[in-house]
Parts: C-alpha cells; structure tokens; sequence
C-alpha cells in the first residue's frame, strides 16, 4: 500500500483531543483525590496520550511504564499478549489506572488488567484515549475513554502505522 499518497480523513482535531485530555484529567483527580495513583503507561501507543494526561492529572501521581505487543507491524491484533518491559515489584498500597491508547479488541487490555492483579494493587481500572467497542472479543469496558470510535484503522496522536505517525498531533484515517 503506497500510504503516501492516500488521502487522509481526520477524525479527532488537536483541539478536540485537547479539551477531552483536560476534562479526562479533571475527572480522574476528582476520583482519586484520597487514593495512591499510579499511572502504568503501555508503551508506545500511549506515550503521548499518557503525557498530555498526567499533566492535567492535579494530584500525586507516580507513572511506570509496561511494553506489550499484540500487532507487531500489522493493522490487526495477533490476539496474542507479550509483555516485553514489565514493572518491578508489588503494587501493594497503590490504585493503578492502566492508560492505552485504543481499546480495540480489548485483549491486551484485559491480559494486562489480569497480569497487574498478581502484584495485589489496591484498585485497577483502565483508561483509553479510543475505544472501538466494535471490534471487541473479549468482556471489556474501560473505565475512563476519550472517544469512541467506528471501526478504521486509526492513526497519529501515539498510534502508528509501520511505527510512524506517531508525533502526528490529531487522529486520523487513510481514505482510498
């Protein structure tokens, strides 16, 4: 596919992420205002999305950061998990908020929910800049999203195609 010369439809502007990241990040200050936040950042969709948010976050908060792999270079989830940088220790006496970029299928974000029970946090829930309910195969519902989306494959604002458009600074599609 020659992406370069495919017209792109933009779906969320810079604005619009913006003003959402900072009603996100008010939300979730107000919820944990008397809790132990710790922001796990799955990386590297969501190292964009994750720095804007804490930002906006106005309360104590500790971030770490966990690799995982699902698609590799594809535009469709293996529906294999792999965690290739992982967390060190307990999460004893913390209230972890998982933040990814997009649930899609839900798999790696219901692995990774699962995986960080075993280190016995306080709480969990999980936060998303996208959701595509659509396309899920697994019970999933974030607990915090940004936008739900329809079913395209997305790019910019941490996502990428072919590990670019990362650093683009709105979500878009490519068009035929």
């Amino acid at each position: 596919m020659d992406i370069e010369n495919k017209k792109k439809e933009v779906l969320l502007s810079r604005e619009d992420i913006q003003k959402r990241v900072e009603e996100l990040g008010k939300e979730i200050s107000n919820d944990y205002k008397e809790k132990n936040l710790l922001v796990v950042s799955l990386l590297k969709g969501s190292f964009i999305f994750t720095a804007d948010l804490v930002r906006e976050i106005d309360i104590p908060v500790k971030i770490e950061f966990m690799t995982t792999s699902s698609y590799g270079h594809s535009e469709e989830s293996s529906g294999k998990v792999k965690v290739l940088y992982d967390i060190k220790g307990s999460l004893e006496g913390y209230d972890v908020l998982i933040v990814d970029d997009i649930a899609d299928t839900g798999i790696t974000m219901k692995y990774i929910i699962e995986y960080l029970k075993s280190k016995n946090p306080s709480s969990i829930k999980s936060c998303v800049l996208l959701d595509k309910p659509s396309r899920r195969k697994v019970e999933l519902e974030p607990d915090y999203v940004g936008f739900t989306i329809p079913d395209k494959f997305i790019v910019g604002y941490g996502l990428n195609y072919g590990d670019y458009y990362r650093n683009v600074p709105y979500v878009f599609a490519f068009v035929d």
